[in-house]
C-alpha cells in the first residue's frame, strides 16, 4: 500500500472522541439543541420580564377608597346629567370582626386556597390552572387569578372580554402585589366580601344575606354561608331564587367539599350541611331592600336604562361589577315629557291600554327617548314595548314596503295610477277589504297613501315583487326569519324602535343608522371608548324626498287619517296604521299606530293592550290616542329645536298634472310629459282646496295613463311580470292582523 492511499484512509477516519462506532457523534449535536433551546427560553423569560415591568410601570394606582368602595356604574344623559346608579344603594358594608370565620373559610376555600401563603400572585397556581386548561380538566379547578388580584380586578378594570390582554394582567398582577404590601389579608378579604355582585342589583355579602335570608351574617348557617361564597363567580346561574336551582346546589356543595380538602370543616359537617335545600331559609318578602330605584326619576329612565345595560351586555361588559361611567344619548327632558304624556296628559282606554315609543335622531341614530309601557307600578326593567316585536304596525308598513320600493326600483311618480279595485288574495277567495268596505276605483299613488287604501299598496307590492321589497327593508335594518308576502304589504311584525330608525331614513334622505343608545363608556382605568356608527344608503335621495313629500299630506289631508296630530308651523311627514283582529270572531281595532318625523326627529308610537283577546279592542274613542301621543312628544321636541322644510333633491322635479303639483324623478320616462311646476303654479294652488286632489283623483290618473300607456306598456308589464311573487304569497287562513287604516 502506499504512502498516499495510507494519507487518504486516514483522512477518512474521524477522531474517536467524535464517533466511537455506537453513535457518540450525538452529543454534541445534542448538547447544541440543548443550549439553543436554553437561549431561547432565557430570551423569552427576559422579554416577558422587561414587558411585564413595562406594563407594570403603566398600572392605574389603586386607593383604598377603590378598594373599599362599590362599583357603582353611572349613566348620564346625554348633558352629563346622572340619570341612574346601578346597584348603588343596594350594600351594607359589613367590618371584618362582622363576618363569621366560617364564610371566610367558604371564599378561601373556593376562590383560593393558598390565599394565607401566597403574596398576591400564586405562580404555583398559575402553573397549575394552565396545566389543567391544558388537558382540560376542570373538576374543582380554580383559576390563574388569586383572589387578591380578582379584587383588583373589581376595584380598577373592566371585565370585559377585550379587556383580557396580557397587559392587563400584567398591570393586574402588579397591583395585586402591592395591595398585599399595604393590607393585611384579613382586610384584603374584608374588602372582597363586601365588593362582590351577588344578583339581583344586590353588592356584598352581608346585603345579599339579608336579601336572600331575612339575616344578618352571623345567623346564617353552614350550607347558606357555602352558598353566598360560590355565588360571586356567577349570580345569575347559582341565584337560589332561580326557578331551576341546580346550578345552585351544585355550586354550594363545591364549596362545602373545597371547604373539607382545606381542613375547615369536616366531612360529615359538609353532607350535613349538603342536606339542606339552598331555598331552605329564603326570605319571602327578598327584594324589598331599601332602594331608590323604584322612585318617580328612575321609573321615567327605566326602560332606557335596561336598553344600556342590554347594549353594555352585549359589549362585553359587566355594568354590576364594572364600575363604569356610561354616557347615553338620553334626552332627558324629552324622556319626563314621554313619561308624563302617556301616564297623565293623553286619554288612554284605562290603566290597561299600553305603549311603546321610540324617539331617534336621523341624523345620527342616536336614541333619544323611549317609552316601555305605562302604570308599570314597582316593576324595574320589566317589558319594554318599545323594542317588542310581535305586533302588527298595519298602514304604516307601507311607506316601508310598497310604495318606497316602488319608487326606488320602478322610478313611479307620485301620480302613477294604481288601482283600488275588488281584490282576491291570490289562490284564495278570501276579498281583501278596506275599513270602509267600499272601493275607489283607479287613483293616484300619493292619494293611496295618504288616504291608507289597502287594494292599490297590495298591487303596487306584486308589481315591486316581494324580493325587492326585502331587499328595500333589509337596507333599513328590517327583517324576520320567514319570508314575506302579500300580506306584509299591510302589515309588519316591527318594533316602534326599528320603525322609527327606518322612518329616519326618510328624514335624512335616504340613509339608514342602527339605532344606539350609548355615546361613550369609560372603564376604571380611564380609558375611554366612543360610539358613533356609520350609516348605510337605504334608498336614493329622490325616494326619501318623494315619500316624504306625498306622507305630508298625512297630517294636512281632510281624508287622511293623522289630521288629529297637525301642528301648524310644524314641517312633519308621517303614517298611521291601524289592525283588526284576525279572522271574523272579534271586530274592532287592535293595534295603532303612529310613525313620524321632521328632519330632527323621528317618532313612533304603538299602542293597544298586552293582552288583546282578553282585553278587547280598542274603543274608537282611543283609536288616535296613538296619534295624540305623537302629536304630544313631536309638538315638545320642535319647540326645543324646530326644523325647517325639506330641499327637494336635483334628482327630483316637480311637474303640472292637470293642474296638480307632483313629483317625478329626472330623466325618468314620466318626467318627458309634463311642464316644470312654478311659482304662479304653486300661489295658484294655495288658493283651492287641500283636499282636491282626491276628488279629481281618478279623472286625473286616467288622463295620466292614457297619454304613458302606448309608449309604457309593453315596459311595465315587463316589470310586473318579472316581479311577481308566487300565488302562495298569501295563505288561504290568515293570521296576519287585517289592516283598517
Amino acid at each position: 500500500m502506499s504512502n498516499n492511499e495510507e494519507t487518504r484512509r486516514e483522512d477518512l477516519n474521524y477522531p474517536s472522541s467524535d464517533y466511537d462506532g455506537n453513535g457518540g457523534g450525538k452529543g454534541p449535536l445534542l448538547k447544541r439543541i440543548l443550549i439553543w433551546v436554553a437561549g431561547v427560553i432565557l430570551l423569552l423569560f427576559v422579554a416577558g420580564t422587561a414587558l411585564f415591568f413595562y406594563y407594570a410601570s403603566s398600572a392605574p394606582k389603586v386607593s383604598y377608597n377603590e378598594l373599599a368602595s362599590q362599583n357603582t356604574t353611572t349613566i348620564y344623559d346625554a348633558n352629563d346629567k346622572v340619570i341612574s346608579r346601578l346597584g348603588a344603594q343596594k350594600r351594607d358594608y359589613a367590618k371584618a370582626d362582622q363576618i363569621p370565620d366560617n364564610l371566610k373559610h367558604a371564599v378561601v376555600a373556593i376562590e383560593d386556597r393558598r390565599f394565607y401563603k401566597h403574596h398576591g400572585v400564586d405562580i404555583r397556581r398559575i402553573l397549575g390552572a394552565a396545566t389543567n386548561n391544558i388537558i382540560g380538566r376542570s373538576d374543582g379547578m380554580q383559576g390563574g387569578s388569586t383572589l387578591t388580584q380578582q379584587l383588583v380586578k373589581l376595584s380598577v378594570f373592566s371585565t370585559a372580554a377585550s379587556d383580557r390582554t396580557f397587559k392587563r394582567k400584567a398591570q393586574e398582577a402588579w397591583l395585586a402585589i402591592n395591595v398585599e404590601r399595604h393590607f393585611s389579608k384579613n382586610q384584603i378579604l374584608t374588602f372582597y366580601i363586601n365588593k362582590v355582585y351577588m344578583g339581583n342589583g344586590v353588592y356584598g355579602m352581608k346585603t345579599a344575606a339579608q336579601y336572600y335570608f331575612g339575616k344578618n351574617l352571623n345567623d346564617l348557617d353552614l350550607s347558606q354561608m357555602a352558598l353566598l361564597a360560590g355565588m360571586p363567580q356567577s349570580p345569575t346561574y347559582y341565584n337560589p331564587l332561580a326557578s331551576n336551582t341546580k346550578y345552585a346546589t351544585e355550586r354550594r356543595n363545591e364549596v362545602l367539599n373545597a371547604m373539607v380538602r382545606s381542613n375547615y370543616i369536616t366531612k360529615s359537617q359538609a353532607q350535613s350541611a349538603a342536606q339542606d335545600s339552598v331555598t331552605d331559609g329564603l326570605d319571602p318578602n327578598h327584594g324589598d331592600v331599601e332602594s331608590s330605584d323604584t322612585n318617580v326619576k328612575e321609573k321615567i329612565v327605566d326602560p332606557y336604562v335596561k336598553e344600556v345595560m342590554t347594549q353594555l351586555s352585549a359589549l362585553g361588559y359587566d355594568p354590576n361589577r364594572d364600575g363604569l361611567q356610561v354616557h347615553t344619548n338620553m334626552d332627558l327632558g324629552a324622556q319626563k315629557h314621554l313619561y308624563n304624556a302617556a301616564n297623565n296628559e293623553v286619554a288612554f282606554q284605562g290603566n290597561n291600554m299600553q305603549a311603546g315609543v321610540a324617539v331617534t335622531n336621523p341624523h345620527n341614530g342616536q336614541v333619544v327617548a323611549m317609552l316601555g309601557g305605562r302604570h308599570t307600578g314597582n316593576v324595574i326593567y320589566g317589558l319594554d314595548r318599545a323594542v317588542q316585536e310581535n305586533r302588527s304596525s298595519g298602514s304604516a308598513a307601507k311607506p316601508l314596503m310598497d310604495y318606497g320600493p316602488a319608487i326606488e326600483y320602478l322610478q313611479w311618480p307620485t301620480f302613477k295610477t294604481v288601482s283600488d279595485t275588488k281584490f282576491y288574495w291570490p289562490g284564495t277567495d278570501k276579498v281583501l277589504h278596506d275599513f270602509d268596505n267600499k272601493y275607489k276605483g283607479n287613483m293616484t299613488m300619493r292619494s293611496a297613501l295618504v288616504e291608507s287604501r289597502n287594494v292599490p299598496a297590495i298591487r303596487t307590492l306584486q308589481e315591486v315583487g316581494i324580493s325587492r321589497a326585502t331587499d328595500f327593508l333589509k337596507g333599513l335594518g328590517i327583517s324576520q326569519k320567514k319570508p314575506y308576502n302579500l300580506q306584509n304589504g299591510i302589515g309588519l311584525y316591527i318594533s316602534p324602535l326599528k320603525m322609527s330608525a327606518a322612518y329616519a331614513a326618510f328624514a335624512n334622505g335616504g340613509t339608514y343608522y342602527k339605532p344606539y343608545y350609548i355615546d361613550s363608556i369609560t372603564t376604571q382605568d380611564g380609558k375611554t371608548r366612543n360610539f358613533s356608527p356609520s350609516g348605510k344608503r337605504a334608498m336614493s335621495k329622490a325616494t326619501a324626498y318623494m315619500m316624504t313629500d306625498m306622507l305630508k299630506g298625512v297630517f294636512t289631508n281632510s281624508q287622511s287619517t293623522g289630521t288629529a296630530a297637525h301642528m301648524s308651523g310644524v314641517n312633519q311627514a308621517g303614517k298611521t296604521g291601524t289592525t283588526n283582529f284576525p279572522g271574523s270572531n272579534q271586530s274592532g281595532v287592535m293595534d295603532s299606530w303612529m310613525a313620524g318625523y321632521t328632519k330632527n326627529y323621528s317618532v313612533a308610537v304603538w299602542t293597544g293592550f298586552d293582552h288583546p283577546f282578553n282585553n278587547g279592542a280598542i274603543n274608537s274613542a282611543y283609536e288616535r290616542t296613538a296619534v295624540l301621543l305623537y302629536k304630544s312628544i313631536m309638538q315638545y321636541l320642535d319647540n326645543e329645536n324646530h326644523a325647517s322644510d325639506w330641499k327637494m333633491p336635483d334628482t327630483v322635479e316637480a311637474v303640472r298634472v292637470n293642474g296638480k303639483r307632483q313629483l317625478v324623478i329626472k330623466d325618468s320616462k314620466w318626467a318627458l310629459m309634463y311642464g316644470a311646476w312654478t311659482d304662479d303654479d304653486e300661489s295658484s294652488a294655495s288658493s283651492e282646496s287641500k283636499n282636491s286632489e282626491s276628488s279629481n283623483s281618478i279623472s286625473e290618473s286616467r288622463t295620466v295613463e292614457s297619454i304613458l300607456n302606448s309608449s309604457s306598456k309593453t315596459e311595465e308589464s315587463s316589470a310586473s311580470s318579472s316581479s311577481a311573487p308566487a300565488s302562495s304569497s298569501a295563505p288561504a287562513t290568515t293570521t296576519q292582523p287585517n289592516n283598517n287604516h
